[in-house]
Parts: C-alpha cells; structure tokens; sequence
C-alpha cells in the first residue's frame, strides 16, 4: 500500500512538473505534504530534506555566486575573451565555450549561462558572429563544465547526499572528473563542430546578416472620446504602426476584421519589432493596454526630456530568469509599474509560444487569454520595458529581471574582485580539505563576502529558492521510495528487464530514463527518483550500485534535447531559437554522451565489489 501511494505521487510530481499548472516550489511542497498526511513518513522525515547540509551548502553556493557577479569576475574574464576575436570567429566561440565550462564547474551553471549571456551577445557582435551562433553552445557548455566536479551542478551535491543516506557514501570532490572532463571536453568539440552548420540548417530562409529582428504582442486601447472611436480599424492601423493581430472587446477576442468599426473600450492586439511596439505605445488617441503607466514617464511626456538626461525614460529589453518573482504573474499585475517605476510595452515569447499565444486570442474555451494584459509571465519571456534609467538599474541588480540592452546595470565593485575569487575558492578549499563541514565552509564564505563588502546583504540573499525547496522535497520523495519498498520494486521490475543484456544494459537503460525524466521534471528531481531504482537493481544483480548511482548523477546534467533545462531557457528567447534547434543540436550531443556514460563508468567504478 505504501508503495503504491509513493508511486503515485511521483506520478502526480511528474505531470505538475511537466504542465506547470502550479508553481514548481508549489509541486515540491505538495510532495512533502501528501508524504506527511499519508503517513509513508513521520512529519520529521518529511522535513528533513530541507535540513539537510547539501541543501545548506547549496543555498551558500547560490549566494556566493551573487559576489563573484557584483564584482566583476566573470565580466572580466568575459572582456578578454573579445580579444581573441582577431584570430576569428571560430577562437572566440570555442574560448566562450572553454571559459564557460571552467566557471561552470565550480559555479552554478544558471549563474554561468546569466552572467555570461551579455558577454556572449557583445562578443558575438564583434567577430560577426550572430547570436544564434553562440547562446545555445554557450548554454550547453554551461551544462557540460557541470559534469566535471562535485560543485558544479545542484544536482551533484543533491546526490551526493542521497548517495551518503542509501550507505553509498559521497562523492568525492574530484571524484567525476575522470568522466566528466572527457564528457566536457567531447561536448564542446560536438557543439563547436555542429552548432553552426545544425542551426544554420534549421534557420528560417533569410539573409545570413538580415536575420530579422523578434517580434512582440503588445495592445493598446482605445478610450472613450477618441478620434479613434467609429473608424474603422483599417483607418487606425497606419496611425498605431504595429500589425493589429486582434480585436478585444468586452472581453471577447475578434479577429482583426479590416473594416469592423472601433467602439470605446475596445483593444487592440498588436505585433510589431522594438520599434514599432514603441511607436504603437505612443500614438495618438489611443493608451498602452499591458502595464500602465509609470510614475513620472507617460508617453506624453517622454519625448520632452533630453536624450541621455539622468530621469530621461530608456526602452530595455529584459528576460525572466527562473526563479524571478514575476514568474507565473499576468503582465498587468507584475508590480512593475507601481514598485519598479517601469511600464510593459510589450512580451515576447519563444517561437512556438508566441504562436500558440495568437491562437489563444483568437480562439474560444474558458482558458484563453482575453488580452496581452492578461498573459501569464513565464521563465525565459522577453519583456520590452520603458522607465527611468536609474530605475532600469534597481531592476537589473535585483534579479528580477536580466536586462539585456539600453542601460548599464549597477557599477560593479571591480576593486573587490580578487577579495571575491579568494574567498569562494577558499570556502571550497576548506570544505573540501574537511577542516570545515562543507555547509558550515559555503556559510563562512558568505559572511566574509558580505562583511568585506564585495556583495550587498540583501543582493547575496537573493538566490533561486525554488532550487531550495525543491531539492529538500526531492531528498523527502528519494526517502519515501526507499522506506515503502516502491524503489526496489521498480528496480527489480528493471533488472530482470535488463538481465539478458546484463549490468551494462542495466546501466544504459537507467541512464536513458533519466535523461528523458529530466525533460519533464528539474536534473535533481529525475535523477533523485532514479537513484532508489538504480540501487534496488543493483542488489538484484549482485553487483556494486555505486556505478549506477553515479550514471545517474552524470545523466541527470545532460538534458539536451528540450529548452526546458534553466540555462537553455534563458537562451532561449534572447537568441530566438526554436524548440526543433535544440532538437537537432542535443540530439547528437546526448547520443555521444550516452555511449560515453554506457562505456566509461564500468570502467571507473566496477560492476564488482
């Protein structure tokens, strides 16, 4: 009985991290909960993921990662990449690609990717390079240098522990890196042979250097008492600039009917590059219809500040990292106008998205969306913002959004750059060499960032909780399915699938379902559900588990195919990918480390005890 109420939570886990109807710190949360009230655990057992020191030291490891920002390492390290641009095209991309893999192995790779996304756009712009050519492998890198020591990804850590908690014992250190830096180092030839050609390949038929500019949804509105009011929409399209896609009125989306005469309160949808949603927002006789307005920057008076003066209003272009508190927000409630002094002239959404979004304007059902003021934000959208330029800063030092373009953000307290390096390396250094508990080290470091004044207290406490929560709910889950015998059911069901092509069959096929796992679910969760299943086979085999469990591990980072990875979702707005681009580009990448995985790790760790 217990088992089979396990089982159905990781189902039930399994589609609310798939469809995201509700937050995944939610989902995570709601793990831990029907563990308690099933009674599978005690509430002690249920909670102590959360206290748990991997969870601690992570937590540590997120805030650090906020001082080496605000002082400018990996922005240093980035402006010397530009250099090697005189050697060509080619140098630069596989020194970004390098560069990136070495932070990402010691530095989370979403902190990598953030950080490392400016540097990528204004290098590739200065060795010819479009933006296409080297986010996505910039992301993949991020992802691959992970692989490579304990620190580099969450998922390392989280395993790690449960390792520790099944008798398995830790995981070194260094102990990955006989595997992991030849995954790294096959994954950046991969990507640095095949991104170009793959995605060129996908590219929609456009000039190499015309490559149009994205689009964004926006809508305006038209009052009552305006000029607007009894004309027809074909009369009022020139006026607003950008293409109408849609008619709102009273709630209800129209197609957009050249000839359908405007009444007031009616909004119009509209599509249209940067400059083009501008221009609509500013129109005359009608008013923007996503975020309001801000205070002290309507589109009346914008105009009539000097460019360049310091309360002049700027236009940025900013992304929504996972994690931003404006996830899962509709774009008239995301606070921006009334905390941030922000309005939303428009959203832009992966390809696809965008698509879909359109349909649901136009289509009917009671979950359409009635108008771009009503869009759900989500993890990777691109917003187009107009503020104050002091304002636009806040924003980008408070991670809410990553601004892409249009201001600069924050100074970076270069002078305690060096400060910064030492101590992270220094915790790492300590924890490592066992003088401190590896939670108690990452929380020293911390406070000496903080204490020499290399990053802000509120800054460096600004981490991605969700990682938080949902790698204390998945410890819980990795108990559960231990406890109620559900682990070692499905591990027998898969050993005796796998008998006939013996443990490295066994090894193959857990490493394939963790990587399919990880497409629906975060690299942790799937590779937490896995472990359980891949020591319960073991022991049905007769053979050491630890070579299982450490498959598991390195499958887990390698979730390539999908954009659903949070590196890649960062990525993949800003350099206009579609889905069939990650696709055609991870596809080969995850073959090649399958088989690197299936060859290597008996190698490393023995099937023998």
């Amino acid at each position: 009985m217990a088992a089979a109420l396990v089982l159905g939570t990781v189902l039930l886990a399994l589609v609310l991290f798939w469809t995201e109807w509700v937050p995944v710190e939610v989902t995570s949360l709601l793990v831990v909960c029907l563990l308690a009230a099933t009674r599978v655990l005690t509430p002690k057992q249920a909670f102590s993921g959360f206290s748990d020191d991997t969870v601690i030291f992570i937590f540590t490891l997120l805030a650090m990662t906020q001082g080496l920002a605000a002082t400018g390492v990996v922005n240093a390290v980035g402006e010397r990449l530009t250099v090697l641009g005189r050697f060509g095209p080619v140098a630069f991309l596989v020194a970004l690609l390098v560069t990136v893999a070495a932070f990402s192995a010691f530095v989370s790779n979403t902190v990598t990717a953030a950080a490392f996304l400016p540097v990528a756009v204004s290098g590739a712009q200065r060795v010819g390079l479009s933006k296409r050519d080297v986010l996505l492998p910039m992301a993949y890198a991020s992802m691959l240098g992970g692989t490579v020591l304990l620190f580099g990804t969450s998922t390392n850590l989280v395993m790690s522990a449960a390792m520790a908690r099944s008798g398995l014992g830790r995981i070194g250190v260094v102990e990955l890196a006989p595997l992991g830096l030849p995954i790294a180092v096959v994954g950046i030839a991969l990507v640095a042979l095949l991104a170009r050609p793959l995605l060129r390949r996908g590219a929609r038929p456009v000039v190499p250097d015309a490559v149009p500019e994205r689009a964004y949804l926006s809508e305006v509105a038209v009052p009552a008492g305006s000029p607007h009011v009894g004309q027809p929409l074909s009369e009022v399209a020139p006026t607003i600039g950008a293409r109408p896609v849609a008619v709102v009125r009273r709630g209800e989306p129209r197609p957009p009917d050249p000839g359908a005469v405007l009444a007031p309160e009616d909004r119009v949808v509209v599509e249209g590059r940067r400059e083009e949603i501008v221009e609509a927002a500013g129109a005359p006789g009608v008013a923007l219809g996503t975020g309001g307005t801000p205070p002290g920057a309507t589109a009346e008076s914008a105009p009539a500040r000097a460019p360049g003066a310091p309360d002049a209003p700027v236009v940025v272009e900013a992304s929504v990292p996972p994690g931003s508190r404006l996830a899962g927000k509709v774009v008239a409630d995301a606070d921006l106008g009334a905390q941030l002094g922000l309005e939303v002239l428009g959203i832009h959404r992966r390809p696809a998205v965008q698509r879909l979004t359109k349909l649901q304007l136009l289509a009917g059902g009671r979950r359409r969306a009635a108008s771009i003021a009503a869009l759900p934000i989500a993890a990777g959208d691109l917003l187009l913002l107009r503020g104050l330029r002091e304002r636009v800063r806040a924003l980008a030092d408070g991670g809410v959004l990553l601004v892409l373009s249009g201001v600069d953000a924050e100074p970076l307290r270069r002078r305690k750059a060096l400060l910064a390096a030492a101590i992270f390396l220094g915790a790492l250094a300590v924890g490592t060499a066992g003088l401190l508990p590896m939670a108690v080290a990452g929380l020293a470091g911390l406070l000496a960032m903080i204490f020499t004044g290399c990053v802000d207290a509120r800054r460096a406490l600004r981490v991605d909780w969700r990682v938080v929560l949902l790698v204390g709910s998945m410890l819980a889950l990795g108990l559960a399915m231990e406890a109620s015998g559900a682990g070692r059911l499905l591990g027998e069901r898969l050993a005796e699938a796998g008998a006939a092509a013996g443990p490295r069959g066994v090894l193959l096929a857990l490493v394939v379902l963790t990587i399919v796992l990880s497409a629906p679910m975060s690299n942790q969760a799937a590779a937490l559900v896995m472990l359980p299943i891949a020591v319960a086979a073991a022991h049905r085999l007769g053979v050491d588990p630890r070579p299982f469990a450490i498959g598991v591990t390195l499958a887990g980072s390698c979730s390539f195919v999908t954009p659903l990875e949070p590196a890649s979702m960062l990525v993949y707005g800003a350099g206009r990918y579609r889905f069939s681009d990650f696709v055609r580009v991870g596809t080969p990448l995850t073959l090649a480390i399958v088989a690197l995985l299936t060859l290597g790790v008996p190698l490393i760790w023995p099937f023998t005890r």
